[in-house]
């Protein structure tokens, strides 16, 4: 009898178990703060807006006249994403405008 009873029971604890699988976060980019953001002024130089929001994530490739602060968050137990996105437009390297959570294109 008992050994009946463990092996029904065995493979329903183990499926019970490998139903448990631990799902890291996703995380990319830049996490900025709000403050340090709001510091970033019109006619600031492009070192004066590294020292406030760090190297961009993309900036320097294709458009010399902008900055890209891009942050990502998927959590693992959660199909939420929190998504920000952060550019900073130069001409003359002085800042000329800031846009803030610039709409991402994604698909779902």
């Amino acid at each position: 009898m008992r050994s009946l009873l463990t092996r029904i029971l065995m493979p329903l604890v183990l499926c019970g178990l490998s139903a448990c699988v631990y799902r890291v976060d996703v995380q990319q980019g830049n996490l900025l703060d709000q403050t340090d953001i709001d510091a970033v002024q019109i006619g600031m130089t492009r070192s004066q807006v590294r020292f406030l929001l760090g190297t961009p994530v993309a900036g320097t490739g294709f458009r010399k006249d902008r900055w890209d602060y891009m942050y990502y968050l998927k959590p693992g137990k959660t199909n939420d994403t929190l998504q920000h996105w952060v550019t900073v437009w130069f001409e003359d390297d002085k800042v000329t405008r800031i846009d803030q959570d610039v709409p991402i294109d994604n698909p779902s």
